[in-house]
């Protein structure tokens, strides 16, 4: 049995103020294409199909022209969750008749969770839900953790897992030791939003969504896809993927996995102004690709964003880095500002760290008597 892992999609995604909808299809058609190729017994999406609760009708609308392709067009069966960016109630809308066309979306987390068989190999489809909402379902108030409740429904799954055959979770969850970016929401504060891997023991294959690697942990049987596209700078040196499994009737599988091109790549590029805008540096480069750039001049520049956009329109963060010595001069301003310098003094450290003036005599002498000023008013209050 072979079926595509995927996750994240983020549909209706907005990175840095542009909204990557189009990009988004440009992808999904490839990925379209992909599933034709492979002509796999299941698509897996493991959570996120949108990026937020009420996405864009741009957004509901690729989606559903997606999924009629695969599911309606192909006639190849979907297998998908809600996660923590979607809203688990408007994905559960219609849920019951998408099953005739072998179209198996959970948004809701259920109490009883009955597998979907395809081609000998049982899916169980665990949605993201909330410690507090697994707590009332199961009427359990030891649930106070994102462990806590995986445990719990785990513990209700293993009771009739049918041991003997092939079984794949499909979940939403951020596995403890996993590597983050800064695309993902934090699913909660203090560690309790971690899972761990040995929870998934009973399974042939868990097929989880939420980090955005694949390479996200190392870990035999559960597995991350990763979203299709990148959404931050964080995640501007992943390799983003697609996963093909082949299970056997044990429950072994192979794994491998497809690349998709993205319309835009997303990458950071570093160097002086003068450097970025020399044909010599970015006549090799696909100047339309969404970037970072880092620039290593001193002193002030004049519109450095407006000249950078004449070559690289798709620029969308700019920062100048801050050198070792100006981090140096930073740490030495806090160790005069602990050793209780006077105010005269403080202000004198920071005129030379702001300007390249010498403070004059005259400069301390009437800076000195605003001080003054100032201090007696405030004694005055």
């Amino acid at each position: 049995m072979k079926f595509i892992h995927t996750a994240d999609w983020h549909l209706g995604k907005l990175v840095h103020g542009v909204y990557m909808t189009e990009d988004q299809r440009f992808i999904l058609d490839q990925f379209v294409e992909l599933v034709e190729e492979e002509q796999p017994d299941a698509v897996v999406i493991a959570g996120d199909l949108y990026d937020r609760s009420v996405p864009p009708t741009d957004a509901v609308g690729l989606l559903d022209e997606i999924l009629y392709k695969i599911n309606v067009e192909l006639e190849v069966p979907v297998v998908a969750i809600s996660g923590n960016h979607d809203s688990a109630e408007r994905l559960s809308f219609g849920s019951s008749w998408y099953r005739n066309s072998q179209f198996y979306l959970a948004g809701k987390v259920e109490k009883e969770l009955r597998p979907i068989s395809i081609k000998g190999v049982n899916f169980y489809l665990l949605p993201y839900a909330e410690p507090g909402i697994v707590r009332q379902l199961l009427d359990n108030d030891s649930i106070h953790s994102h462990q806590d409740a995986m445990k719990a429904m785990m513990q209700r799954i293993e009771k009739d897992l049918r041991v003997n055959e092939p079984n794949v979770l499909v979940g939403h969850a951020f596995v403890l030791g996993g590597a983050t970016s800064d695309s993902e929401r934090t699913l909660s504060v203090g560690g309790s939003g971690c899972v761990s891997a040995d929870l998934f023991e009973s399974f042939s294959y868990t097929a989880l969504g939420h980090l955005h690697s694949p390479d996200a942990i190392q870990h035999p049987k559960v597995k991350y896809s990763g979203s299709l596209m990148k959404y931050s700078f964080s995640e501007a040196k992943q390799k983003k993927s697609v996963s093909i499994i082949e299970m056997d009737e044990k429950g072994q599988f192979d794994i491998r996995y497809r690349s998709l091109s993205p319309r835009y790549d997303m990458r950071e590029i570093e160097g002086t102004l003068e450097q970025l805008l020399d044909p010599k540096f970015y006549q090799n480069e696909n100047v339309d690709d969404y970037l970072k750039v880092t620039l290593l001049d001193e002193g002030a520049l004049l519109d450095p964003i407006g000249k950078l956009r004449q070559i690289y329109p798709n620029v969308l963060h700019l920062e100048k880095k801050i050198h070792e010595t100006d981090m140096k001069k930073k740490q030495q301003m806090q160790i005069i500002k602990d050793h209780r310098k006077s105010e005269l003094e403080l202000f004198e450290q920071f005129y030379s760290e702001m300007t390249t003036l010498e403070f004059t005599e005259s400069k301390r002498k009437v800076m000195n008597e605003i001080i003054g000023k100032v201090l007696k008013e405030e004694v005055a209050k």
